[in-house]
C-alpha cells in the first residue's frame, strides 16, 4: 500500500475517528446492505485536501482510515512481523465496512495517481508509477463491484458501484490514449448517473449531476480524437463557461485548443485596426487574435459575476503574453530604427504599431472588466437592505470611486499609444469616455458624502456631475455608435436630479434635528462606580463585562518619606582619656597570648 502522506495531512480526532468508524447508513431496505459511494468519495475529497487540489494529504488521510477500519473490524493484515494477505470474501458482508475498506483501498491508489500526475509534470519517468497507481484503483473498484453483486447489497449500491468502476476505468484508457475504450466508460458511468438522478429527489441528484458535468469534457475530448471534429467547439465552450477545466483533461484541451489555433493562424497574415493595414509575423500574436473573438463572444454571454471575472482574467493574461512577444520583436527593432538615419519623422514602424494595437486590446478588457464589476457593486449598493453574510464587508461609495480611478488611468494610457497622435476621432472619442466616467466618479464621491452627512460638498458635487453631463450630450453627436457600450448619462442625469432634491430635504430635516437633553440620570461622567456611590445614574454597562467598577490599576498616591538621622553633637563631646587602659593591655597582650598557648593561664 501507499505510504501517508504528510504536509497537513493531522491525525483525526477521537470524536471524528469514532464517527468514520461508526457503520455507514444503510438503505431502509430490510437487512440489504447499502453504501453512498458517491457521497462518501466526495465529503472526504472536500474535507481532506481536495479542495485544495492537495492529494498527498487525501492520500494519507486514505491510509489512516484504513488503518482505522481494518482496527475496528479485526481485519489485520498479520502483525508487525508478518505480512499476511486477507482479501474480503462475499462471507464476510454482514457489516457495509468491509466494502468501505475496499473502497479507501481504491481513492487511495488514485489519489497516489494524481499526486503522480502533478509531480510528472517535472519528472516524466513518474508517469508510469502513475499508471501503475490508475491500474491499482481499478483493480480495487472492479473487486468493489464484484462484491456488490452479492444479494446482500441492495440495487442502488449496485449501480453506483459500477458506475464508480466505470469512472476509474475511463480515466486509466484516458490516460493510455485509448480513445474509444475510455468514451465506453465514461458514457457508461454518465447514463449510470443521470439514470440515479432522475430516480431520487433533487437534493440527492445534484452529486450525480455534478459528476456528469464533470465527465461531459472528456467524453467530448475523446470523440475529438476518435474523429468527430464538431467537438473541438463544444470543447472550447466548455472551456470558456468554465472558465478552465480540472483533472486529466485540463492540460490536454489546452494543447488542444492551442494546436487548433495554430493550424487556423497559419492562415493569418495580416491585421487592420484604425484605416491602418499591420503584418502579424509572431505565431503567439497570431493565436491571441484568433481566440479574441470567441472569448469576448463567451464574456458577452456569461451570466454570473465569477465566470465574467474568470474569463476577463484569462483574456488578459493571453493579452499580456503576446505583448511580451512582441517586445520582445521590438528591441532589435528599436535598435535598427536608433542606427538608420532614413527615418520618417512622426510614423512608427508595423511592429510598433502592432504592439499599440495590443496594448489597446489590452487597456479596452481592463475598463470592461471594471465597468462589469462597477456594476456588480451598484447593484449590490442598491440591496443594501439585506445583512451581511459570512462576515463580508457590505459595498460602499468608495469601493466604485476607486474602480473608475484605474479606468480614467486606463483612458490616460490610451491616449498615450505611439502612432495614434495624428488620430483626431480616436482622441475625441477617449476624451468624450473620460467625460462619462469622470461624471460617474464624481456621483459616487457625492454619494460618500451623503454618508456622512456633508450636505454642501455632495450638492456641489452633484452639481459637477451635471456640467460633466452635459458636456457628454453636447459633444456625443457623431460618435454615438460608438458610445453604445458606456453607462447611460441620460439616465445619470435623472438619478442625479432626483438625488438633489431628496439631499435638501434630507438637509432641512438634520438643521431641524434639536438634540435630546439627557435626563441627569443618564449622563455618564466616566468615573467608575467607587466614586460615584452616592450618585444615581442608570448605566448598563454595570451588568455587561466591560463594567467600570475602580481605577485599576491604582494610580499612585503621595505618603511621607522615612526620616534621615544626622548625628550632629559628636562634634561637641570630649570623650574621657583611655591611655592608661591601652598601655595595660599592650603590656599583658603578648605575654598572656604565650602563656595561653602552652596552658599556663593563673
Amino acid at each position: 500500500g501507499a505510504r501517508g502522506g504528510g504536509g497537513g495531512g493531522g491525525l483525526a480526532g477521537p470524536a471524528e475517528e469514532n464517527k468514520e468508524n461508526e457503520k455507514p447508513k444503510a438503505d431502509d431496505l430490510g437487512d440489504s446492505l447499502g453504501l453512498e459511494i458517491l457521497q462518501i468519495v466526495k465529503e472526504s475529497q472536500q474535507q481532506h485536501g481536495l479542495r485544495h487540489g492537495d492529494f498527498q494529504r487525501y492520500r494519507g488521510y486514505c491510509s489512516r482510515r484504513l488503518r482505522r477500519l481494518r482496527k475496528t473490524l479485526n481485519f489485520k493484515m498479520g502483525n508487525r512481523h508478518k505480512f499476511t494477505g486477507r482479501k474480503v470474501t462475499e462471507e464476510l458482508l454482514s457489516d457495509n465496512r468491509y466494502l468501505l475498506l475496499i473502497l479507501m483501498d481504491a481513492e487511495r491508489a488514485w489519489s497516489y495517481a494524481m499526486q503522480l500526475k502533478q509531480e510528472a509534470n517535472t519528472e516524466p519517468r513518474k508517469r508510469f508509477h502513475l499508471l501503475s497507481r490508475l491500474r491499482k484503483a481499478v483493480k480495487h473498484a472492479e473487486e468493489l463491484e464484484r462484491l456488490c453483486e452479492s444479494n446482500r447489497v441492495d440495487a442502488k449500491t449496485k449501480l453506483e458501484a459500477q458506475a464508480y468502476t466505470a469512472y476509474l476505468t475511463g480515466m486509466l484508457r484516458f490516460e493510455h490514449q485509448e480513445w474509444k475504450a475510455a468514451m465506453e466508460a465514461f458514457n457508461k458511468c454518465k447514463t449510470i448517473y443521470e439514470k440515479l438522478a432522475n430516480a431520487f429527489t433533487e437534493e440527492q441528484a445534484v452529486l450525480y449531476n455534478q459528476r456528469v458535468e464533470e465527465i461531459s469534457p472528456n467524453i467530448r475530448y475523446c470523440a475529438y480524437n476518435i474523429g468527430d471534429q464538431s467537438a473541438i467547439s463544444e470543447l472550447m465552450q466548455m472551456r470558456l463557461r468554465s472558465g478552465g477545466t480540472e483533472g486529466l483533461l485540463a492540460e490536454k484541451l489546452e494543447a488542444l485548443i492551442t494546436q487548433t489555433r495554430a493550424k487556423q493562424a497559419a492562415t493569418m497574415s495580416e491585421v487592420e485596426w484604425r484605416g491602418r493595414t499591420v503584418p502579424v509575423k509572431i505565431d503567439k500574436v497570431r493565436i491571441f487574435l484568433l481566440g479574441l473573438a470567441d472569448t469576448e463572444a463567451a464574456i458577452a454571454q456569461a451570466e454570473e459575476e465569477e465566470t465574467k471575472e474568470r474569463l476577463f482574467e484569462s483574456l488578459l493574461s493571453e493579452c499580456r503574453d503576446a505583448i511580451q512577444a512582441v517586445r520582445e520583436e521590438l528591441k532589435p527593432d528599436q535598435k535598427q530604427r536608433d542606427h538608420s538615419l532614413e527615418v520618417d519623422s512622426g510614423k512608427v514602424t508595423n511592429i510598433q504599431y502592432l504592439h499599440s494595437y495590443l496594448t489597446y486590446i489590452k487597456l479596452s478588457t481592463a475598463i470592461k472588466r471594471n465597468e462589469s464589476m462597477a456594476k456588480a457593486l451598484q447593484k449590490a449598493l442598491l440591496q443594501q437592505q439585506q445583512p451581511e453574510e459570512d462576515g463580508k464587508r457590505a459595498p460602499r461609495p468608495q469601493d466604485l470611486i476607486r474602480l473608475y480611478d484605474i479606468i480614467l488611468q486606463n483612458l490616460a494610457d490610451l491616449q498615450q499609444l505611439p502612432g495614434l497622435e495624428e488620430d483626431k476621432s480616436f482622441l475625441k472619442e477617449i476624451g468624450i469616455k473620460t467625460l462619462v466616467y469622470k461624471a460617474y466618479r464624481c456621483f459616487f464621491i457625492a454619494q460618500s458624502y451623503v454618508l456622512v452627512k456633508k450636505w454642501s460638498e455632495a450638492l456641489v458635487l452633484y452639481d459637477r456631475v451635471l456640467k460633466y453631463a452635459n458636456e457628454v450630450q453636447a459633444q456625443a453627436g457623431t460618435y454615438k455608435n460608438s458610445l453604445k457600450e458606456l453607462p447611460d448619462v441620460q439616465e445619470l442625469i435623472n438619478q442625479v436630479n432626483a438625488e438633489k432634491y431628496s439631499l435638501q430635504a434630507a438637509a432641512i430635516l438634520d438643521a431641524e434635528d434639536v438634540p435630546e437633553v439627557e435626563s441627569p440620570s443618564q449622563i455618564k461622567d466616566g468615573k467608575p462606580l467607587s466614586e460615584r456611590l452616592e450618585t444615581f445614574c442608570l448605566d448598563s454597562s454595570l451588568v455587561s463585562k466591560q463594567a467600570s467598577l475602580v481605577h485599576f490599576p491604582p494610580e499612585f498616591q503621595p505618603i511621607p518619606c522615612k526620616p534621615l538621622f544626622f548625628d550632629l553633637a559628636l562634634n561637641h563631646v570630649t570623650f574621657p582619656p583611655l591611655e592608661d587602659k591601652v598601655e595595660q593591655k599592650a603590656k599583658s597582650g603578648l605575654t598572656g597570648y604565650i602563656k595561653g598557648i602552652f596552658g599556663f593561664r593563673s
